[in-house]
């Protein structure tokens, strides 16, 4: 596991800095200076993103490895009276403020300062800081009753605990996906139907045509934070929706629009959430399963698992999840590529679907030639080029 962590950080790092020549046939569809933006917009991403992950990981392999957070659990414990339960809960607190503390300058600079120097964001200082806020809010504290949970599982179910947590974990996805739409993403944005006649008629048409009920198609007030364009779906049952940046609706053409939305449809008809959640369940008893082992071969034996094996926990889900990215994004681009050709069929226009394709990256700045490295390891839409002649090319 830390072979493969520290071989992908460098050939992630590598391919940043050193991304090698532009594919010829992107020039079919963008000039070299649309090129070259891209690629110096996502240099910027990737160093924040590879760099931040790093030095976490970093972090952790010295409090774990170097005793510190072992020690560091004894003197918490000590300040509590020798509460066990106090002692957990006041080392999840520091480790959550410390690692806090080492994201934030990558976090601030990567979705605050280097959005404004390209232009798209659109949020203040203030208004920033309170969204930070909101979200390490709900953060510390849904992962506070997780931490709770895993350790009375742990000392209760000291071999079968893994199993249970992953039943619990998996439990949550579902009720994440079915909640999170309507009670967690109001806090930072609102949403309003669609109230154009003309997008309401076309949705309504594309539903027929998908054999696929409309529960909701909202307008998204993304422009208060940025002037990028996207549509995504969330949902699921009662909480199924389509969810259209007013961005989009302000930017582009109704054909490029009908196309997005089409594209959101054949995502509900072609059953990716449902499938997602499956595939993302079943991964996640893996991952518990290899947690176990992990902490039997890596703790001392006891009666039960120390305070700071959160800790070592932290740092077997950071590396995990770094590793397992291809893996994700393979599924996900697999998924894009099926939407596009599917929204081809609902509306009967290649051009349209094209020109958003083009559009869409020209205006966010997508690298759309990046290295194939980059591309299996961290892309989960397919590039633009490539999500072109896919398009073009389906017989459908």
């Amino acid at each position: 596991m830390t072979l493969l962590v520290g071989v992908f950080s460098l050939l992630f790092l590598w391919y940043t800095l050193f991304p090698g020549r532009v594919a010829p046939e992107t020039l079919h569809y963008f000039n070299a200076a649309q090129v070259a933006k891209g690629r110096e917009y996502a240099l910027g991403q990737r160093l924040v993103f590879i760099t931040g992950f790093m030095v976490q990981v970093a972090f952790l392999f010295w409090l774990v490895f170097s005793g510190r957070a072992a020690a560091l659990s004894r003197w918490l414990q000590q300040l509590t009276g020798g509460s066990y339960w106090a002692g957990i809960v006041l080392f999840f607190i520091v480790l959550w403020l410390l690692l806090q503390l080492i994201s934030l300058p990558f976090t601030l600079y990567g979705s605050y300062f280097w959005q404004h120097r390209w232009g798209f964001s659109t949020q203040t200082w203030g208004s920033w800081w309170l969204d930070y806020l909101k979200g390490s809010g709900l953060d510390i504290a849904l992962t506070l009753v997780g931490v709770i949970l895993l350790f009375w599982l742990m000392g209760h179910w000291p071999r079968t605990w893994w199993f249970l947590a992953a039943a619990c974990l998996s439990v949550w996805l579902v009720v994440q996906s079915y909640l999170w739409p309507v009670l967690v993403s109001p806090l930072f944005n609102r949403f309003t139907p669609a109230k154009d006649p003309a997008i309401v008629n076309m949705v309504q048409n594309l539903g027929e045509k998908a054999g696929i009920p409309v529960e909701q198609v909202l307008v998204m007030d993304a422009s208060r934070r940025t002037t990028k364009a996207n549509a995504y779906f969330a949902g699921i049952g009662h909480t199924k929706r389509i969810v259209l940046y007013d961005t989009l609706l302000k930017n582009y053409s109704p054909d490029e629009v009908k196309a997005v939305v089409a594209h959101e449809m054949a995502h509900w008809r072609q059953g990716h959430i449902v499938k997602g959640l499956i595939m993302g369940i079943l991964g996640n008893f893996l991952l518990w399963g290899l947690l176990f082992f992990t902490l039997r071969t890596t703790l001392p034996a006891h009666l039960r698992y120390p305070i700071y094996t959160w800790a070592i926990v932290m740092l077997f889900f950071l590396m995990v999840s770094f590793v397992c990215s291809p893996v994700q994004n393979y599924v996900s681009r697999q998924m894009e590529k099926e939407a596009d050709q599917v929204s081809v069929m609902l509306t009967g226009d290649k051009q349209a679907a094209v020109r958003l394709q083009v559009n869409l990256a020209t205006k966010n700045l997508s690298d759309v030639s990046p290295p194939a490295f980059i591309e299996w390891f961290s892309f989960s839409h397919p590039p633009a080029v490539t999500r072109i002649n896919s398009i073009l090319m389906d017989q459908r």
